[in-house]
């Protein structure tokens, strides 16, 4: 058998396949929690697979390289691009365009390994054959000896409960013959009774040999029959037999007393063994507590299995403490950041001369450099918008206006979530095949604004980086008109949620009021739309949504001729956010980031806001 298991491996062997010198091609590479998955190029010569950059940065040196020899290459369970290499601690998480691709790698690399004469199906064909059937024939031997020595006991005495069994049968059947013939004697002991007793004179008698007599009409003895006979008839030798059955008894006794013992050891030993298999899970299920949690402190920990999704390795509470812990983290920075800015502003030093005519500059240019820069957008009518996207902006105006202005109360089943001061967070719970889609409305009041002043700080991109801290990069991809542009931007990445992107038109707006006694309505509206020069990326989730800055200016007249300040403004506003996060994460994550970062970006907006346009012209 062994010879032909060798001669079959050899035939499937190609003596003349040759393996190409140097493969390269890009994969996708987990490379860190922050940056994610990268394109890299990577390269498969002889037994070691290394990776570049990019393929034209080859001449510099390889980034990385890992030896094939003792690798483990596992495919993932359910990504069906992805495959794993991994030598000891080092692990490399790889990714293909397409899982034929994915294969293909896979069956690349399994090759190479195997030409280079480790853990390879030929390698085992060729060199092993005979020496696995001559191992394998030894340990059978070897276990044989130890495991079924144990329980030969208990089949020798199964083997002689078999024996007795068939003596004890085969007497049964010499004790029924010998009742049947008993039965027959005894029938004719009758008639011969019978017959005897018509003539009243004959008697039958018995000898104390065991001999049975009959007395004739003369008083001579006839012998009718004797045990002698009746032994010799049927061969049976009751002496024999009886120490035989009484033998046969006991040693059934005797063997279930010795089964019963086997049985009972038995029982004591699988008991035994139960207990050690139980403090052995015990110390398997620690020892793998005590993995996981070393494993959470080395670097790969935050590779893809423990991100977003819904295989990921993170409970809930876990991911939410992630999460909160990025959020916290990025606070600080943004913090840290403002104070040097500040410290960096306030050592500034000039002279006094030079000082008080940039002051003064500052005073008389600023308040018309803003005006001006406002002025393009004033009294805006849809008319003046007019590009490929008019309808779909007109369409969401419209919605917005009809039905994000409307009292949360009544059948709309908004729940309050956040209540400070004058801001208030309403929620409304809505999930899509898994993903929470929960639409946002915050109102909201502000004094010294106006609608005008906070709808322009949320819509020119100029001063987005100044109030957003939550955007990693944005782009302007299109203008379509002076109120209209398409935006692509780039959040920061919170780990262990994947990184979002989202492309969007944004527009500002002014509706005319048709009543006298209500205010004007200034509007920023940001949805969702394509475009073919962003298309999705692997690197980050597309996101949708759909955002609207709606806000109003009350005044309350001063007293008297008093020109109107700051003090006499305030500005009502209501945002609404509906935003579908393009990927699956844990629900109750996402509404306790909502709850926790909107009411910070509108108070640090708004303050924003007053900031910049305090001291500063009324735009109204």
């Amino acid at each position: 058998m062994s010879d032909c298991s060798s001669s079959g491996s050899d035939e499937d062997l190609d003596p003349g396949l040759e393996l190409l010198d140097e493969l390269g091609g890009t994969l996708s590479k987990w490379t860190n929690y922050i940056h994610g998955w990268q394109d890299r190029w990577i390269v498969l010569k002889g037994n070691i697979l290394s990776y570049y950059r990019s393929a034209d940065e080859k001449e510099y040196g390889c980034r990385g390289s890992i030896c094939l020899s003792k690798a483990v290459i596992t495919p993932h369970e359910f990504d069906e691009c992805r495959f794993d290499i991994s030598v000891n601690d080092s692990i490399w998480y790889l990714r293909a365009e397409h899982p034929l691709l994915r294969q293909q790698w896979i069956d690349t690399i399994e090759l190479h390994k195997a030409e280079s004469g480790y853990g390879s199906e030929s390698s085992l064909r060729r060199h092993g054959s005979l020496l696995s059937l001559t191992s394998a024939a030894s340990g059978l031997s070897t276990t044989s000896a130890s495991s079924f020595k144990k329980g030969y006991s208990l089949q020798e005495k199964l083997a002689e409960m078999e024996t007795f069994r068939d003596i004890l049968c085969r007497q049964v059947d010499t004790l029924q013959k010998y009742f049947d013939n008993c039965a027959d004697i005894d029938s004719k002991d009758e008639l011969h009774r019978d017959k005897a007793s018509d003539d009243e004179e004959d008697f039958p008698t018995s000898r104390p040999e065991g001999d049975y007599l009959l007395y004739n009409n003369n008083s001579s003895k006839e012998k009718l029959f004797s045990v002698d006979s009746l032994k010799g008839s049927l061969g049976i030798d009751f002496k024999g037999e009886a120490i035989t059955f009484k033998a046969t008894t006991a040693g059934i006794l005797s063997t279930l007393s010795h089964c019963i013992d086997i049985l009972v050891k038995k029982e004591e030993s699988w008991q035994r063994r139960l207990d050690k298999e139980i403090e052995r899970r015990r110390r398997a299920e620690d020892a793998y507590k005590a993995a996981l949690t070393e494993l959470k402190k080395k670097p790969h920990y935050g590779g893809p299995d423990y991100e977003e999704g819904p295989n990921s390795l993170i409970n809930e509470e876990e991911f939410f403490d992630a999460v909160e812990a990025a959020l916290d983290k990025h606070d600080q920075i943004e913090e840290q950041s403002q104070a040097e800015r500040s410290r960096a502003s306030r050592q500034i030093s000039l002279p006094p001369d030079t000082y008080s005519s940039i002051s003064t500059q500052k005073y008389l240019t600023k308040p018309h450099s803003h005006t001006s820069s406002l002025s393009s957008i004033d009294l805006i009518s849809a008319s003046d918008d007019v590009h490929r996207f008019s309808a779909q902006v007109e369409e969401m105006v419209q919605s917005h206006m009809t039905y994000s202005l409307q009292d949360v109360g009544g059948d709309a089943n908004w729940q309050l979530v956040v209540e400070e001061g004058d801001m208030k967070l309403y929620r409304r719970e809505v999930e899509e095949n898994g993903i929470v889609l929960d639409p946002l409305k915050a109102t909201h009041a502000v004094r010294g604004v106006t609608g005008h002043e906070v709808c322009h700080y949320f819509w020119d991109t100029a001063f987005r980086n100044d109030w957003e801290t939550t955007v990693e990069s944005f782009q302007v991809v299109e203008t379509l008109s002076d109120k209209a542009v398409i935006i692509h931007q780039t959040h920061k990445r919170v780990w262990p949620a994947s990184q979002r992107d989202v492309l969007y038109v944004s527009v500002i707006r002014k509706i005319l009021s048709t009543n006298e006694n209500d205010p004007d309505t200034w509007l920023v509206c940001n949805f969702s739309v394509d475009h073919d020069s962003y298309p999705p990326s692997a690197r980050c989730i597309r996101a949708k949504m759909n955002v609207a800055m709606i806000c109003q200016t009350l005044i309350s007249p001063p007293e008297g001729d008093k020109e109107i300040t700051r003090d006499n403004i305030l500005c009502k506003i209501t945002y609404v956010a509906n935003v579908n996060p393009g990927g699956w994460a844990p629900a109750s994550v996402l509404r306790a980031v909502a709850k926790r970062e909107y009411p910070k970006f509108l108070k640090r907006f708004t303050s924003y806001v007053q900031e910049k346009t305090s001291g500063e012209a009324i735009l109204f």
